[in-house]
């Protein structure tokens, strides 16, 4: 292949802490999909990070299978994307030890999720919450990333590694490559159904909609969607006046295609009574097929054990290269 033509690598990650929801796929895995085929795409199922907060391990096992199921699921071909389980590739764990000392206390005490988890989980406030984003710079540096697509409340993380990045080149030389944001407007931001001031999130269940939940549940969910108290009722996009009812119609044109104004023009006259169900009915049948077939892989136990096997061994040999290089650099004596 010849130098214009070789693909830009990405990568990114999603915590089995809790299932997942709507906001996951729009925000996140429908972009992924959509990327196969221009980059070489490195995703993964982040369970050395859910165990800073403790985790049931049986449900911790269920859950990074169903994950793994899902992104399949959601069409995240493992013929052309590297999926893989964190802990399968033991680089992580080193190098995160690694880019531990060279990432400063200071940077680490600055870190908003830290404080954020640390006042949710003020009875486990361990060294792990303290450092995993030294390990998330692993998770990023290994394969060399051209590019690592995040959210808002991901971005200060990624500006420490290209810190970690600037302090270990500055010693050692060109070691890491400097990975740039991915951002795109493409991703819908999906709210809450319950405070629609708030990102949706699997810690409000009742205004978050799973993958694999029930169609009765999701139309339950959202017939008792939060609209506004406004005398007017009426379908209009205004997200500040009118969050609730501007958040269903976001969800509504990610799922459906439609712009804003044809929604408005679709539904105009008729309320929320008749809007609301429609958004439910359209997300139910978004949804359907990713739990039908997220159904059938979990069965197929070999097949999902090999999409992992197979996902860990690329990723590790792309990994371990970067590794041996790092190990090489600071001094360590090479492996037999």
């Amino acid at each position: 292949m010849e130098a214009n033509t070789v693909k830009k690598t990405m990568l990114s990650g999603i915590q089995p802490s809790g299932d997942l929801h709507l906001g996951n796929y729009l925000g996140a895995i429908k972009n992924w999909v959509g990327r196969t085929e221009a980059f070489d795409c490195f995703y993964f199922m982040a369970d050395l990070h859910a165990i800073t907060v403790r985790q049931n391990p049986a449900d911790l096992r269920r859950r990074t299978l169903t994950q793994l199921a899902q992104y399949v699921a959601c069409g995240l071909d493992p013929e052309k994307n590297t999926l893989f389980i964190q802990s399968h590739v033991r680089q992580h764990a080193e190098l995160g030890w690694v880019l531990n000392c060279y990432t400063m206390f200071g940077e680490l005490s600055r870190m908003t999720q830290f404080k954020d988890k640390s006042a949710k989980h003020a009875d486990n406030i361990n060294g792990g919450l303290f450092t995993y984003p030294s390990l998330m710079a692993a998770d990023i540096l290994l394969y060399q990333p051209d590019f690592v697509p995040v959210g808002a409340d991901q971005k200060q993380h990624v500006e420490l590694t290209r810190n970690i990045v600037q302090r270990f080149n500055g010693v050692y030389g060109e070691v890491f490559k400097m990975p740039e944001f991915y951002s795109t407007k493409e991703g819908a931001r999906v709210m809450c159904l319950t405070t629609p001031e708030n990102k949706m999130s699997k810690s409000a269940p009742e205004g978050c909609v799973f993958l694999m939940e029930k169609p009765e549940d999701i139309a339950r969910k959202f017939k008792r969607a939060v609209t506004d108290s406004d005398t007017e009722r009426c379908v209009r996009y205004d997200p500040e006046n009118k969050p609730g009812v501007s958040n269903l119609m976001n969800i509504y044109a990610a799922v459906t295609g439609m712009s804003l104004d044809e929604i408005e023009r679709a539904f105009e006259g008729q309320g929320y009574g008749r809007f609301k169900p429609a958004v439910g009915e359209a997300v139910i049948e978004l949804l359907r097929p990713i739990r039908e077939e997220t159904e059938r892989i979990l069965k197929d136990k070999a097949y999902l054990e090999s999409v992992y096997k197979n996902g860990a061994e690329r990723a590790a040999y792309v990994a371990e290269k970067t590794l041996r290089k790092v190990y090489k650099k600071i001094g360590f004596v090479p492996r037999g």
